[in-house]
């Protein structure tokens, strides 16, 4: 079933897509004849729907068409909701200009030029609507394990890890990755967040008959390729796709830049994009829409500060050490949400830590109080940090701050995460918060360092809301 259904869906999508063109014209019409917005139609105007048949028809043919020539109809992993409404916007009004330019040829005085913006609009707000269901569906189809393309990752230097956090930031990509294998034997033993290690390369042909893997993806270095080729030809012995990420002289794939040059590739090393120019729009972002939530939440934050102080003895304001971009230390400021002193009980609760790495989680924290505890489940307690944004010390968006006892432990490869300014909000945060294990938080981390952008920025601060509105993941 996962690997017919992608085969399936297409042309189904294409008969669906010609229906829902008929259905917006359909509901043009009557806007058009029958609410008779914006403009009145005289009783000598009306023209019955069977007179626009063959004009229905030829817009149906002509948008198919265009959707057909932009990809609308090949199965593309990764295309998002925005790419996929571009090109329904680009397609519908090429179709209509063509219907509008055809009738103007022909001086037709019994069509309505209005009813084919009516049909427009239409258009857009239903495939918009399609579009979102069918994002759902496949949701939850993939948690059932169907559409999904079973994934062996071979590799887990580097580019391997650059293909792991993509796949944890990217999950409509719809791959579920069984794990992965490395002939270190350090990294072929040690799990990296949800992705098991599977042992050495010598496994691959039983674990792509044990697991059913649909596909292999090579992320071993450059100078491994006599066993990139081995491994593509067992790979294509049992019918499974193979496929190679290059390993560009050991460089992060994110430092790579691709050109063309008359049809010579060009390979050179890019800035990352945190920097300069960038880094002085993101301040500018951080000290606008932090300046503008202490004044909005200004009362909710002096509610809080009294419920605090009538509910526990204590400060209302909880400071601590957190290590900052570049490994700055820096003070944070929190609502205080747990007893004076609970700090210092971490030892005697570490036997019942909940998270993973270096981080310590417990659900039902004996430490919290009251007030404490529903301030942490509608993340109220971390709203001071708007102070610290407006500082500079941190930002709207960015990786979670660590303690230094936290950076004690982390991997060589943990330590990127602090290249950017630490965040209240993060990938992190709106993929399950204390659900996310820490392998898979850096992870995500570094996936945000490396593919940074404002819209990136926004779009995370706008899935923050629900998050935070549902409490998913936060104790």
């Amino acid at each position: 079933m996962p690997r017919i259904l992608p085969r399936t869906w297409p042309p189904v999508k294409f008969v669906l897509d010609a229906l829902l063109i008929n259905l917006a014209f359909l509901a043009a019409y009557w806007w058009r004849y029958n609410l008779q917005w914006f403009r009145e139609v005289e009783p000598y105007n009306w023209v019955p729907y069977r007179f626009y048949l063959p004009l229905v028809l030829a817009l149906t043919g002509i948008i198919l068409f265009f959707y057909w020539l932009d990809g609308m109809y090949v199965v593309r992993r990764g295309r998002s909701w925005f790419d996929e409404f571009n090109s329904v916007f680009r397609g519908a009004f090429t179709g209509i200009a063509t219907i509008i330019f055809f009738i103007f040829l022909t001086a037709s005085p019994y069509y309505s030029r209005l009813i084919f913006f009516y049909a427009g609009v239409w258009i857009l707000v239903l495939f918009g609507i399609s579009r979102a269901i069918e994002r759902g569906v496949q949701q939850v189809l993939r948690r059932h394990g169907i559409g999904v393309t079973r994934v062996l990752i071979i590799g887990a230097g580097e580019v391997g890890r650059t293909v792991m956090r993509n796949l944890v930031a990217r999950p409509e990509y719809g791959y579920q990755v069984v794990g992965f294998v490395d002939d270190s034997p350090e990294r072929g033993s040690t799990d990296i967040g949800r992705f098991r290690a599977l042992g050495g390369t010598e496994r691959i042909p039983a674990l792509v008959d044990e697991h059913a893997i649909d596909e292999v993806i090579i992320a071993l270095p450059w100078m491994a390729h006599r066993k990139i080729l081995t491994i593509m030809g067992q790979c294509e012995r049992r019918g499974v796709r193979a496929k190679v990420v290059p390993d560009l002289f050991q460089l992060s794939l994110s430092q790579v830049e691709m050109n063309d040059l008359s049809g010579v590739p060009l390979i050179g090393v890019r800035e990352p994009s945190i920097r300069g120019r960038n880094l002085a729009i993101k301040r500018l972002v951080d000290v606008a829409a932090s300046s503008l939530a202490l004044v909005l939440l200004s009362p909710l934050l002096g509610l809080s500060a009294l419920l605090i102080r009538l509910d526990s003895e204590g400060p209302v304001i909880f400071t601590q050490a957190r290590v900052g971009r570049g490994g700055r230390l820096f003070t944070v400021y929190k609502f205080r949400t747990m007893r004076v002193g609970a700090d210092l009980a971490v030892a005697e609760l570490a036997d019942r830590n909940e998270a993973s790495g270096p981080l310590f989680k417990m659900r039902d924290d004996p430490r919290r109080t009251r007030v404490g505890k529903w301030l942490r489940k509608a993340s109220i307690d971390e709203m001071p940090q708007f102070w610290n944004v407006l500082r500079g010390d941190m930002s709207i968006v960015g990786p979670r701050p660590a303690l230094p006892s936290e950076v004690e432990r982390y991997q060589p490869w943990h330590r990127r995460r602090l290249e950017a300014a630490p965040g209240i909000t993060g990938l992190w945060q709106v993929s399950g918060r204390s659900e996310v294990s820490f392998d898979d938080m850096v992870l995500l981390d570094l996936y945000y360092i490396e593919n940074w952008s404002p819209f990136l920025d926004l779009k995370i601060m706008l899935k923050t809301v629900p998050t935070v509105l549902m409490g998913r993941g936060a104790y």
